[in-house]
């Protein structure tokens, strides 16, 4: 595909996510089937709960990561330079979207070390897909992404459905897993492996870490469903109707972090899929995520300046503070002890 192919389709989904419904999964992330028992005398101050944690041995002030959106449309310049002064700011972590438009044409669209410059002291993570490690740049593209922003680390992102209801998508996922494990071997940062919106499951998070992948996004279902994106673009109602069969396709976000958790107990988890405020967030570490991701529930803020995505952030930040505060933690390591409605153990019993 060339690289104007590739600008327009970059367009087409910021288009389709921007416009309100036409992208969320018909999933449920199963969050909201957890209620955390509240706590009457939390015998803390609210100021003074702390939410710090680190990432790749970098200190951040939340457990929060905007997550990969966009890198291929013009207006990609002027979001991930709004991120990236809000990431700053707040002392959060920046994935920002795919490289490959900017890998694979002149146009670089602000991914440049520019980023480094607005975001010098937070995580900054680079992105790739998987199909495109086997392509043979592959292991090319992925070294230049980390070296054109001054990366800490490098994702790869895992798209087969999107790919498989997509006109023109990478349909041969042949070694993609010796891919990533080749990849891992020969660059010289962290890689991190996500789903874009229907989940990891324990085999494959399993024999990713073995390959060497350093940390795993579940990226489960109930935000942004990509097959819904492709879905609006397709050319026919035949395919159309391919595309919108998979609109609810994956594991909700809440199952995917907890059988994730249960099969890599030590590897670095980040949560993403749905995730609506900060409640959802204390939900996702509380079931055993590590970092918790947002993308699309932030874009219309991108759009418009980096304190619009500043003000969406320290809500979200404040909402955690608070579900930490009424559950009497203290820090992020007692909110993982945090008891639930019905129980204390960790197999995080359901209500409602």
């Amino acid at each position: 595909m060339g690289g104007d192919d590739l600008i327009h389709r970059k367009n087409d989904h910021l288009d389709i996510v921007l416009d309100t419904g036409r992208a969320v999964s018909t999933a449920d992330t199963g969050l909201a089937a957890y209620r955390f028992r509240h706590c009457a005398l939390p015998q803390l101050h609210l100021d003074e709960i702390d939410l710090s944690t680190t990432l790749f041995d970098k200190p951040i002030r939340a457990p929060l990561l905007i997550s990969s959106m966009t890198g291929g449309a013009e207006r990609a310049r002027t979001i991930n330079h709004h991120l990236a002064e809000a990431a700053e700011t707040l002392g959060i972590a920046l994935a920002i979207g795919s490289q490959r438009v900017a890998l694979q044409s002149d146009a670089d669209h602000g991914l440049t070390r520019e980023l480094r410059r607005y975001a010098p002291s937070v995580p900054l993570l680079g992105n790739l897909g998987a199909a495109q490690l086997l392509e043979p740049s592959g292991l090319d593209w992925a070294r230049r992404a980390v070296e054109m922003i001054g990366a800490d680390a490098l994702i790869v992102h895992l798209n087969p459905l999107q790919e498989a209801v997509q006109v023109g998508g990478d349909r041969d996922w042949r070694n993609v897993l010796e891919a990533i494990a080749h990849l891992v071997s020969m660059v010289e940062v962290p890689v991190v492996v996500k789903e874009v919106g229907a989940g990891i499951a324990a085999p494959e998070a399993r024999a990713l870490v073995a390959a060497g992948v350093a940390a795993i996004d579940v990226a489960g279902a109930g935000g942004t469903s990509w097959a819904a994106v492709e879905a609006e673009r397709a050319p026919t109602q035949a395919e159309r109707k391919i595309a919108m069969a998979f609109s609810d396709w994956g594991i909700p976000t809440a199952q995917a972090i907890l059988m994730a958790r249960a099969a890599l107990p030590h590897t670095p988890l980040i949560a993403s899929g749905g995730i609506r405020d900060g409640v959802d967030v204390a939900k996702a570490i509380r079931l055993g995520a590590d970092l918790v991701g947002q993308a699309s529930g932030v874009l219309r803020s991108a759009l418009h300046s980096s304190e619009a995505v500043i003000e969406h952030f320290q809500i979200i930040i404040q909402q955690l503070r608070i579900a930490c505060f009424c559950t009497g933690s203290a820090d992020l390591a007692a909110l993982r002890r945090a008891p639930w409605i019905g129980g204390d153990d960790d197999t995080a019993p359901r209500v409602g």
